[in-house]
């Protein structure tokens, strides 16, 4: 796990902390989705060129044929975070793996601990 990540992991758990109140569980698990959606847009972004990108895909077993045009587009990284083949290479167990920690499960184990009936 890198500092970047643990340091994003140590972030989240207080935002949840804090903001834990919130009853509505759809407002985690959009926060959650989001987050995701931009920690792969930012392993895009580490990936500057086309042939670093494309090797990356193929080593998180996207197909070549999926890996070349995907990894040579010049659709920005938002958008390409957004793609199937992006989101089939670093699905959610993956971004865990690395040390994404899920605000939405943080959230229920705080929501069961703050019920009073």
């Amino acid at each position: 796990m890198s500092t970047r990540t643990t340091e994003l992991a140590w972030y989240l758990r207080g935002w949840v902390g804090y903001f834990g109140l919130v009853p509505i569980k759809s407002y985690f698990d959009d926060l959650d989705k989001w987050v995701r959606r931009r920690l792969r847009s930012c392993y895009w972004k580490q990936w500057r060129r086309a042939r670093t990108r494309i090797d990356n895909l193929l080593k998180l077993g996207i197909p070549k044929n999926d890996a070349i045009p995907f990894g040579s587009s010049s659709r920005g990284p938002c958008f390409m975070s957004r793609c199937t083949s992006v989101q089939r290479a670093m699905p959610n167990a993956y971004l865990a793996s690395v040390g994404l920690v899920s605000l939405l499960d943080i959230w229920s184990k705080l929501a069961l601990n703050n019920r009073t009936a």
